[in-house]
């Protein structure tokens, strides 16, 4: 039985909800499913992937927990773990950080390496990723002794496949790299939830009219438990950092719901986010392409509804 290793990811000590697609991913009967996490704490972590179908629980733990803040080092360590327990197939997100991490892996296996995958065929190892701008999806077979995939956040739907889940301690005793640790991470203006992961986004544009009105979609994004976005028009004017651009030139997003307020629509921006799983559209245009392609749109004020559905959020919370 083969084993395929999904590398675990946490935000605010807690494992990050769409890691679920990820190891469904990875589900099958004839595959042993090992679950890889930082520190001993996460051993916690076995009731709540043991229906996902993880059938051991890796918890990589090293003499000095400094030693994880090193990517490099994070690296190594789980190339000694899938050594140890003979994986050659490793799952992960497509988050910042599986792009920083991925590559390092693949570069010491000399490894192909996919990232944002939308589907895995493990029988065939092929995957299916989007290409020139969502435009068509090439499907891509790979070989090798190991495999890396990067699934795109929000892609596939999570499904139970529940199994006892063994908790293993996993010592790394590795040489540390000191050339690099990282000593404070501050958090960017669209809000502690990364825009690639996030499941609800709400993103503004030329309409917004200036940086401080972004304001209005912080507090109704705080209220929903939303990650803000924003068009190229919005990053270009200076009103928000590049990090908060959704599109073709910024990130590309998978959320379940899509808020664009004041955004007219072009391709660009659409590309990076029409796999939406439900999109809204707010703009005083009736004839905005956006408006032509979401799922519910409403042609009105932004500066008047999004106070208006925060005003409804708080008061139904």
């Amino acid at each position: 039985m083969e084993k395929i290793a999904i590398l675990i990811e946490t935000r605010q000590g807690e494992i990050k909800p769409s890691l679920y697609g990820v190891i469904t991913a990875a589900q099958d009967a004839e595959h042993e499913l090992l679950a890889l996490a930082f520190g001993a704490d996460t051993a916690r972590f076995a009731d709540q992937l043991k229906p996902y179908g993880i059938h051991h629980l890796v918890t990589i733990t090293a003499p000095s927990a400094r030693s994880f803040s090193n990517p490099d080092n994070r690296a190594r360590a789980i190339i000694r773990a899938m050594d140890h327990f003979d994986i050659r197939t490793l799952f992960a997100l497509t988050s910042l950080a599986g792009k920083d991490l991925l590559p390092r892996i693949a570069a010491r296996l000399d490894a192909p390496l996919v990232m944002d995958c939308l589907a895995v065929n493990l029988v065939d190892s092929t995957v299916e990723k989007p290409q020139f701008s969502e435009k068509t999806i090439a499907t891509i077979r790979v070989t090798g002794h190991h495999r890396i995939f990067g699934i795109r956040p929000n892609m596939i739907e999570p499904k139970t496949m529940p199994v006892e889940t063994e908790t293993v301690v996993f010592n790394y005793q590795g040489t540390a790299d000191d050339r690099l640790e990282v000593v404070e991470t501050r958090q960017g203006k669209s809000g502690a939830i990364d825009l690639s992961e996030a499941e609800i986004i709400i993103s503004g544009g030329r309409g917004m009219k200036n940086g401080e009105n972004f304001q209005i979609l912080q507090e109704c994004a705080q209220v929903m438990g939303a990650a803000v976005g924003a068009s190229r028009v919005a990053v270009d004017n200076g009103w928000v950092p590049h990090s908060m651009q959704v599109g073709q030139t910024g990130t590309t997003v998978c959320p379940k719901l899509y808020i664009a307020c004041g955004i007219s629509g072009s391709i660009q921006h659409f590309a990076g986010m029409k796999t939406a799983g439900t999109i809204v559209c707010i703009n005083t245009d009736p004839d905005a392409a956006m408006m032509q392609q979401c799922d519910y749109g409403i042609a009105g004020d932004l500066f008047k509804i999004i106070p208006a559905l925060t005003r409804q959020l708080k008061a139904h919370r």
